[in-house]
């Protein structure tokens, strides 16, 4: 297709949209002798003050801006659109509308892809355009495209992974300052890695959506953000970061996709790792992901998983993949792979090794009632020791389990609880295993 320049129009000058617009601008030179010239056009933005304030900041005259994105997606001279304002509805309007209309789209929107991704990629294919969501998966990081491309030639097994920089902050903070819970959080909140409401980012919400999207194209099977099950870290004490530091672990907040082939198991959740693995050094707000092919073997990718300029950086990169389809004629390459229809393994059904710990009243008789409540749920003893006194009476009991049925554990739980010799139920983690 003959074209002197790719023309670009940003939907939403936020915080990943600037970014966008940033690297497109300041890089613009770079990215023509690499693809093409490529023109951000039109940005689209209902707050006009954010607007005029990239424009500035960037140099470009203000008769680009519009509130309407319609025009944008209706303008024959825009080839790309770029979709920057998040959530779901409108953006699930907007990308639609743009693919209809037989425009290459580019968006940064995990939740609007863990939901209805398998649609809009059957839209895609159907009008013989693109749909780009490199920066929905770890800000910066080019996962999706090593799954889609570098590592296509693989029966990949499992794909693990620190993929949410909030939680990672806040464990770190926690094992390498002592901090507990609460003051990790507001750290993090006063830094601007945690929202004011952080409870997608610590109960696990926004990793199982990222999880959802890569385990879709690592096994070829659509799995959606309702079929990932997830548990957050708030419960993880300062106590749980020193225990797991003398077994030899570090706990991350890790998303977890395996598949045999048969069947899918994902799932996001605290994992005591072993402090060897490469994960186990992954600090502060970085993201890291771990994958295992039969051909490759392992590797791991390792970045900044969000923030304006690592996120605007995969939208660049998505953009400039989308100029090339366009110049070449050859639109429509990547698709949708998700030919397979396999069936996710219900939690209660996934395997792990246990960390638990428990608070007890200090008597004799108290380990024999917690191995029989244990060996009636088929649940044996990798370790168990008394850790501390917690008061005159009172005593904390750590132990690790061999590997176990979910579904064991949680009713050796409860009936551990019901217990008279057990005060509570502190905590439990789950602890890697061979697999890992």
């Amino acid at each position: 297709m003959k074209k002197d320049a790719i023309n670009v129009g940003i939907i939403g000058a936020g915080t990943v949209g600037g970014g966008a617009a940033a690297v497109l601008v300041r890089n613009a030179e770079l990215i023509a002798h690499r693809a093409a010239p490529i023109r951000l056009a039109a940005i689209a933005e209902l707050d006009r003050a954010r607007g005029e304030a990239l424009c500035s900041e960037l140099s470009l005259p203000f008769d680009i801006l519009t509130d309407d994105w319609l025009t944008l997606v209706g303008d024959p001279d825009i080839d790309i659109i770029v979709e920057t304002i998040g959530g779901v509805e409108l953006a699930h309007q907007i990308i639609s509308s743009a693919l209809k209309a037989g425009k290459s789209v580019v968006t940064a929107n995990k939740d609007l892809m863990a939901t209805h991704g398998g649609e809009l990629l059957n839209i895609a294919g159907e009008m013989k355009t693109d749909l780009f969501f490199e920066a929905a998966v770890a800000g910066g990081i080019p996962i999706i495209q090593s799954v889609k491309e570098g590592f296509a030639g693989n029966r990949i097994g499992q794909i693990m992974g620190i993929v949410n920089g909030t939680t990672n902050y806040i464990l770190t903070r926690m094992s390498e300052s002592g901090a507990d819970y609460a003051e990790a959080l507001a750290e993090a909140q006063a830094l601007g890695y945690a929202e004011a409401d952080p409870t997608s980012d610590v109960a696990g919400h926004d990793a199982a959506r990222k999880m959802a999207i890569l385990a879709s194209i690592a096994f070829n099977s659509r799995v959606s953000f309702d079929m990932v099950p997830c548990e957050g870290i708030d419960k993880i004490s300062a106590w749980d970061i020193a225990y797991a530091e003398q077994f030899g672990y570090a706990i991350k907040m890790l998303g977890i996709a395996r598949s045999d082939g048969q069947l899918i198991d994902v799932r996001v959740h605290p994992l005591m790792i072993s402090k060897s693995h490469p994960l186990a050094a992954v600090r502060d707000s970085y993201n890291a992901i771990f994958v295992q092919g039969d051909a490759l073997g392992s590797a791991m990718l390792y970045g900044r998983g969000a923030g304006a300029l690592p996120t605007g950086s995969a939208i660049a990169g998505d953009i400039i993949n989308a100029t090339r389809n366009i110049l070449h004629d050859s639109k429509a390459r990547w698709g949708c792979t998700c030919h397979l229809e396999l069936p996710v393994l219900p939690l209660d059904e996934t395997l792990s090794k246990y960390y638990v710990r428990i608070c007890v009243f200090d008597r004799i008789g108290v380990f024999a009632e917690l191995s029989e409540a244990l060996t009636a749920n088929n649940i044996s003893m990798d370790s168990v020791m008394q850790k501390r006194r917690l008061t005159d009476d009172r005593a904390e009991i750590v132990l690790i389990t061999h590997q176990v049925r979910h579904a064991d554990m949680m009713a050796a739980l409860n009936d551990i609880e019901r217990l008279d010799c057990v005060c509570e139920v502190s905590d439990y983690i789950r602890v890697e295993d061979e697999s890992i």
